[in-house]
């Protein structure tokens, strides 16, 4: 059964968040987690590290470079396992338990940098 639907919330709020579409130029481990991987993203005028807990969830992490997905790009800087993030990673399926597989994905190849929404 899918989970109850969040309580609605103003669209500016919703507009409030960047999501953006980048390219994983490089898939790195973080030492002493088990669950983190540091990905390296290109959005285009910039490149931002940003760290991801799918060590365990994918058996080969590294198959993300080269791909395009959706980031959310204007969370402040948030330090894990010591080093910090600069974004985060959508997925689909985490929040409900389920392994994510699928990420947040373009249809078709844009621009690094280009806004969802």
């Amino acid at each position: 059964m899918p989970a109850p639907i969040k309580t609605q919330i103003a669209y500016e709020a919703f507009a409030a968040v960047d999501i953006r579409v980048g390219t994983v130029t490089r898939v790195e481990d973080v030492p002493h987690s088990d669950k983190l991987v540091r990905l390296i993203v290109s959005f285009g005028d910039e490149t931002r590290r940003i760290l991801t807990g799918i060590k365990q969830e994918r058996a080969n992490p590294q198959e993300l470079a080269g791909r395009q997905a959706l980031f959310v790009v204007n969370l402040k800087p948030r330090k894990m396992a010591g080093e910090v993030s600069e974004g985060m990673l959508l997925d689909l399926g985490y929040a409900d338990g389920l392994v994510p597989a699928p990420l947040a994905i373009p249809e078709s190849p844009v621009p690094d940098g280009t806004r969802a929404g």
